[in-house]
């Protein structure tokens, strides 16, 4: 299994329809420059209706600019953005999205039920559909009981929940959330994943960034990673992995005893101090290489076997340097 990133790698491309009115969202094209800067270079994806996509990237892909794109705060230079086949520079097209963002945009010296109508009437609720929404809101969220508290006086993972239910008071028909678990606990956490799990199964399309790869992995149907300005990725895990690292796994065996020889078909990996090697059946491959561990003296102390994951994939893809 080679993790280290591969020079000019071609993107891995869906096999998805071109005509974009049966798709939730559309991104065609997209071209942005700033400066000297090529931040987007030719992005272009689907999302179906009620699919959760996760679109990842390291620092500096290109990643902000695109969302940025998405729900119209950026102006691309080239391309076009869709939402159910309507350009998102039509009247009240972005109406139909719903957007959360990383940094909490609710009000402090207000009440979680006050920052709820507050950003309902914004949405253009009005009178009983408002208090309605509020209401399932608060329900949704699981703090019914604390609505008349001020949310500066809320835990991190609290604040988040009432910052999800803000953004989809008025029902979007897709919801971009950037990084929503940053800074919340296990419980917090799990919480808003049944909460995204609930709009999904209710036919909102979900387009998640996260740094939490197990999130996109576990939490997502289809994966979307982007670097340098375009998407290098695009399909489900099964499907990434069989198509960058290959489905074998590693197993890595740490031995001790004077070995007379590295044992056939291993490696040693100095780094983590013990010998490598990969297999694609676990059951039907790893006595024999236990017996050529053995066989050349080594006592075999602890021993792993490592399933390839959107981990690998990711760095395969994006190489393992450091981005500021």
């Amino acid at each position: 299994m080679n993790v280290l990133a591969t020079p000019e790698l071609p993107a891995i491309q869906s096999t998805q329809q071109n005509d974009h009115s049966i798709f939730a969202l559309s991104v065609v094209d997209l071209w942005k420059k700033y400066g000297d800067h090529q931040a987007l270079s030719g992005t272009s994806f689907d999302v179906k209706p009620g699919e959760r996509l996760a679109l990842l990237g390291p620092n500096g892909a290109g990643k902000t600019t695109l969302i940025r794109s998405m729900c119209g705060r950026v102006r691309p230079d080239r391309g076009e953005i869709l939402l159910f086949g309507k350009s998102i520079r039509e009247p009240n097209v972005l109406q139909s999205m719903g957007v959360i963002p990383q940094d909490l945009a609710i009000y402090a010296d207000l009440t979680a039920q006050e920052n709820l109508e507050c950003f309902g009437q914004l949405h253009g609720l009005r009178s009983r559909k408002l208090r309605e929404r509020v209401k399932w809101a608060l329900r949704w969220i699981g703090l019914e009981d604390r609505a008349r508290d001020l949310t500066k006086n809320f835990s991190g993972g609290m604040k988040r929940r009432v910052n999800i239910a803000c953004g989809v008071l008025h029902r979007p028909q897709i919801l971009l959330l950037d990084e929503p678990t940053v800074g919340v606990d296990p419980q917090s956490r799990q919480r808003i994943f049944e909460m995204l799990d609930e709009l999904s199964q209710e036919g909102t399309s979900i387009v998640l960034t996260t740094h939490h790869l197990d999130e996109a992995e576990t939490r997502c149907d289809r994966i979307v990673i982007v670097d340098h300005g375009k998407v290098v990725a695009d399909g489900t895990i099964d499907q990434l992995i069989e198509q960058t690292i290959g489905v074998q796994r590693e197993v890595a065996i740490e031995a001790t005893g004077l070995m007379v020889a590295a044992p056939p078909g291993l490696r040693w990996d100095a780094t983590r101090q013990r010998f490598l090697c990969y297999v694609e059946n676990v059951a039907d491959e790893l006595p024999g290489i236990l017996e050529r561990v053995q066989s050349v003296g080594g006592v075999i102390t602890d021993m792993e076997v490592h399933q390839p994951d959107l981990h690998h994939v990711f760095l395969y893809l994006t190489g393992r340097e450091l981005r500021e």
